[in-house]
């Protein structure tokens, strides 16, 4: 579903919707897993690596936009 390739093309907000999604399925899937209800174990595995790569995303736009600020910064002193 989610692949890097897309969610760098998606805005912060999308990409925030998708990753509530993402932790809103793990938890199901992870309850189905307890309760003996689940069919495809290899789901939460998939929905585990989404989550990660949407987290590494964010941390990704979060590093981006503190080296903007830096640099800003920086030009201004020089």
């Amino acid at each position: 579903m989610a692949k890097k390739e897309t969610l760098n093309t998606l805005g912060d907000t999308d990409l925030l919707e998708r990753l509530s999604d993402a932790k809103e399925e793990l938890f199901n899937l992870r309850f189905q897993l307890v309760t003996g209800q689940l069919e495809n174990y290899a789901r939460v595995g998939r929905v585990k690596k989404e989550v990660a790569r949407m987290l590494t995303e964010l941390r990704a736009r979060e590093i981006d936009a503190a080296e903007a600020i830096v640099a800003g910064g920086e030009e201004v002193a020089d």
